[in-house]
């Protein structure tokens, strides 16, 4: 049972739809969308593993990986003063606090909350905005949140590298059309990417996702997945979708 509500004015709160879990939304700040439950479907994260979210935002990939039988426990990363408490708001909502700990500092500050080679598996849904490749929204947390600075990635895949364990897994999600991009700045940091899955909008239509697993010091080995289509060409959601969401046929 959660514990009794108490909304902001610019705040809503969603039904996840999942084991009963709720969450605290900002309206006017970053919302999360079906990149984070694709994420969290795809990602092969075992139930005793130690877990490092980076960037949680609101705390939606350690919650909806727990309402999925996903991890033990959750180091949660935040660097915005306003998310990362929204974030424990969501932590203490969900009666998950001996399961999420949020912690308010850059990832690139990891090392003083955690030691080198602790953690089992990282998840990360990055800002996609390349520097100079997108118009920056006028709103300071979205755009924090959407777009990259030119060392965003390199800090993130470093500290990746140094809090994994041997053979530990690091997944995200990022444009499809950027794949290559991705997958080669991963490699720069010996994280072998190993799993993808593309994701398309319909089946006529190119893919605008890729889901990546990556391995640290792995053997260059890379293993394609059938592509996940969203919408039938009716425009309803294919079963598979209906199944990533819980939804009954």
């Amino acid at each position: 049972m959660q514990k009794p509500v108490c909304l902001q004015e610019d705040e809503t709160i969603e039904d996840l739809q999942l084991a009963g879990l709720l969450l605290i939304q900002k309206k006017n700040a970053f919302r999360y969308g079906m990149d984070s439950v694709l994420l969290a479907d795809f990602a092969d994260i075992h139930a005793n593993d130690i877990v490092c979210d980076f960037g949680t935002g609101n705390g939606i990939l350690p919650i909806l990986l727990i309402g999925r039988g996903k991890g033990a426990f959750f180091h949660a990363f935040e660097i915005i003063g306003d998310s990362a408490e929204l974030a424990q708001r969501n932590v203490v909502l969900n009666q998950l606090d001996n399961r999420i700990r949020v912690i308010h500092d850059d990832v690139s500050e990891a090392s003083k909350y955690l030691d080198s080679g602790s953690i089992d598996s990282i998840i990360c849904n990055p800002p996609y905005s390349r520097p100079a490749s997108a118009m920056v929204s006028p709103n300071t947390k979205k755009a924090i949140a959407r777009n990259q600075k030119s060392d965003t990635l390199d800090i993130m895949f470093r500290t990746a590298f140094t809090l994994l364990k041997g053979k530990g897994k690091f997944f995200l999600v990022y444009p499809a059309p950027q794949m290559l991009f991705i997958m080669k700045k991963l490699q720069d940091y010996h994280l072998e990417p190993k799993r993808f899955r593309l994701v398309y909008p319909s089946l006529h239509k190119p893919a605008n996702l890729v889901l990546i697993e990556s391995v640290k010091d792995a053997k260059q080995m890379l293993h394609p997945m059938p592509p996940l289509i969203i919408y039938e060409e009716n425009g309803l959601l294919t079963s598979e979708l209906k199944s990533v969401y819980h939804i009954s046929e």
